[in-house]
């Protein structure tokens, strides 16, 4: 157990304003709500997202390229409904851009995430984990999801400043080597977007009559070791979702489904543990149920993992050191 005195703090990083609150939205509020500290740190300002409000369309790319300022505001309106007091953009506002969908011209722009350079955006990263001192970090998988250039990118800055930030050799003017003791990738486990969508049939939404083959891959369920209940919070899920209005029409699709849908499938969140140690708090479907569960206080290097750490899961890499990363193609094939 974490001794009382010392504040629970986790980070999450995410590419672009909105991934917050769609991953993570109902696991932020209940962490938030609990006392926690809880810092976003968002790399892009999402510039080359499709805008839904017609009153708002000249604000896209192809028009007077302003979407990235307008979605600070969604995002900050978003961080309200979840309670979210710390948001921050990675190296502040309007430091790298969106790079857009794989394969598309903006992957070229001079300031595209995608092209950033490895270490510039590892140390920004190892800046913010030294002065937050977070004891979990959240982020994608190493195909960002659904391989998304951004998602893939913030995975990499994530768990590159992860093993930087606790190295007393890696820039130490950036302050104290700081040990983050356990870190989760985002998952959706197969089984449950094949179960979703069948409730969803069942349901009478006939716009969900597609095969879960043609779905995003989701995340194979003997890989996903979490599930955080937070059915409690998904008003607050959904009222950040509202908050997101240029890229999340709530009113449709899936959120005109019953409640007992809509909590199984957005307010039950799942992560894949890729470092540290399991916890020993289960819920009845035999996963971890609390990202802090197992760890215990060290005075000097923070929340450390007890023995039995979780090495890079079967068959999954972990991006290496900084430095050592090869940078991104031009023009990646698209994916």
């Amino acid at each position: 157990m974490i001794d009382p005195g010392e504040r629970q703090r986790a980070l999450f990083l995410h590419a672009h304003p909105d991934d917050e609150t769609i991953n993570n939205g109902a696991t932020m509020a209940r962490y938030a709500a609990d006392g926690v500290g809880v810092t976003l740190l968002t790399c892009t300002l999402g510039e080359e997202g499709e805008v839904l409000v017609p009153e708002l369309a000249g604000l896209a790319v192809d028009h007077a390229d302003q979407l990235g300022g307008y979605r600070i505001a969604e995002l900050a309106a978003a961080m309200n409904e979840l309670g979210i007091r710390d948001s921050r953009f990675l190296g502040g506002p309007g430091r790298w851009r969106d790079s857009g969908m794989m394969g598309t011209a903006a992957n070229e722009h001079p300031r595209a995430f995608w092209q950033a350079d490895l270490d510039e955006i590892c140390a920004a990263a190892v800046d913010v984990i030294r002065e937050v001192r977070p004891h979990v970090l959240v982020t994608y998988d190493e195909n960002g999801g659904y391989g998304h250039p951004d998602h893939i990118q913030a995975h990499r800055v994530a768990m590159a400043a992860f093993d930087a930030a606790a190295d007393p050799d890696y820039r130490p003017d950036l302050g104290p080597a700081w040990s983050i003791a356990k870190a989760y990738w985002c998952a959706i486990p197969r089984s449950a977007m094949h179960a979703t969508i069948e409730a969803m049939r069942d349901a009478g939404e006939t716009a969900f009559d597609v095969d879960p083959d043609s779905l995003p891959p989701g995340t194979p369920d003997e890989l996903v070791t979490t599930a955080i209940d937070a059915r409690d919070f998904l008003p607050a899920k959904v009222a950040a979702m509202r908050a997101h209005a240029t890229q999340i029409l709530v009113d449709g699709l899936l959120f005109a489904l019953s409640n007992n849908i809509a909590n199984k499938a957005f307010a039950i969140e799942h992560y894949q543990l890729v470092r540290g140690t399991r916890g020993t708090d289960v819920g009845p479907d035999g996963l971890e149920s609390d990202l802090f569960s197992g760890l215990s206080l060290n005075a000097v290097t923070g929340i450390s993992p007890q023995p039995g750490s979780v090495p890079a899961p079967p068959g999954r890499s972990i991006p290496p050191q900084p430095g050592s990363v090869p940078a991104p193609p031009g023009r990646p094939a698209s994916a």
